[in-house]
């Protein structure tokens, strides 16, 4: 387990200002490609969660994980996208047989709900938006993951798009959530049932899709099948909400961003903040797979994280609105 005071000292994202430009604006997804480029969303603003910067939209920075001295710098989204609502939660990156890289995004402007489709252009650091998807199947989405350039898999977060209904739903325990296939021929509930699913990754041979069940203190396996249907394999419990996963690339292990708290990230206290725990599962599809605890911090550093990656032996923390963490393992 890693200690906070054996990290690198903690530093907010930054642009190649002399001064943070998202100063505790939260990171709540990152993803990282092959070549070490990080995406972080960046900004959200949701119903019930505190906020540091409620009065500026979101974005999305990337961070070369190369450097010697790694800086998160915005990038520019192209002409014609609504960047003033723009409030971006999971993102997931895909990249193409000749090389180029999309980035899906979940957007909920004014707490509605898309996922937003942009190639990136690595020339000149931007996103060109490609396609903004909507469908009565997508009603809630918390988190993607990429399967092709207008293909993904979804959470939904909650049946209902309604505000009131959602809290309704919540409050009845309905398990109603559920994952998405989407496609630009076929949109269709692929796995249902679910307390409240979050975060999504793949397996790196493609062959499992792993959902984090937040409420219901859960990961759970399902194999993916040709017709992209999904059946479940296990249920892996946890003793904390489970949020964003990611996928060491060196080992195959799952990373989980949780909450050991969460009853904090609603009821904010300034001087009782919620705390931050970064699980890795290892041989998750072993009888008894290994859960550990890379890091943890009471709140003083780093407060609700959400998601964390790596990468070459560096890790990433994202949070909910806080701040996002760098550290060498």
């Amino acid at each position: 387990m890693l200690e906070p005071a054996t990290l690198e000292a903690p530093s907010q994202m930054q642009t190649h200002e002399s001064k943070p430009k998202w100063p505790e604006a939260g990171a709540a997804d990152i993803d990282i490609l092959p070549n070490g480029l990080a995406f972080f969303s960046v900004g959200l603003k949701y119903p019930g969660f505190n906020s540091f910067t409620p009065d500026k939209p979101g974005g999305i920075l990337m961070m070369d994980l190369n450097d010697d001295n790694p800086r998160a710098l915005e990038l520019r989204i192209s002409r014609g996208f609504n960047l003033a609502s723009f409030n971006p939660s999971g993102i997931s990156t895909f990249i193409d047989s000749d090389d180029t890289v999309y980035l899906f995004v979940v957007n909920r402007p004014e707490f509605k709900n898309a996922v937003e489709i942009f190639k990136f252009q690595e020339d000149d650091n931007s996103l060109l938006h490609l396609k903004t998807i909507k469908h009565e199947l997508l009603p809630s989405v918390n988190d993607v993951i990429a399967v092709g350039p207008a293909h993904f898999y979804a959470t939904n977060d909650h049946y209902f798009s309604d505000t009131f209904l959602k809290y309704l739903e919540t409050y009845l325990n309905l398990h109603w959530t559920n994952v998405v296939y989407y496609s630009p021929n076929e949109v269709k509930v692929v796995a249902e049932g679910f307390d409240s699913a979050n975060g999504i990754n793949i397996s790196p041979d493609k062959k499992y899709i792993y959902v984090a069940d937040t409420m219901a203190h859960e990961i759970h396996v399902l194999e993916k099948h040709p017709n992209m249907n999904l059946t479940q394999l296990k249920v892996l419990k946890l003793d904390t909400l489970v949020d964003n996963l990611s996928i060491d690339p060196s080992s195959g292990d799952i990373l989980v961003g949780c909450h050991p708290n969460g009853q904090k990230l609603f009821i904010y206290d300034p001087n009782n903040p919620p705390s931050s725990e970064v699980l890795r599962i290892q041989n998750i599809l072993s009888e008894k797979p290994a859960v550990t605890t890379v890091y943890a911090n009471n709140g003083s550093v780093l407060q609700g994280s959400s998601v964390a990656s790596v990468y070459d032996k560096k890790l990433l923390v994202g949070t909910l609105y806080h701040r996002a963490l760098y550290c060498e393992l």
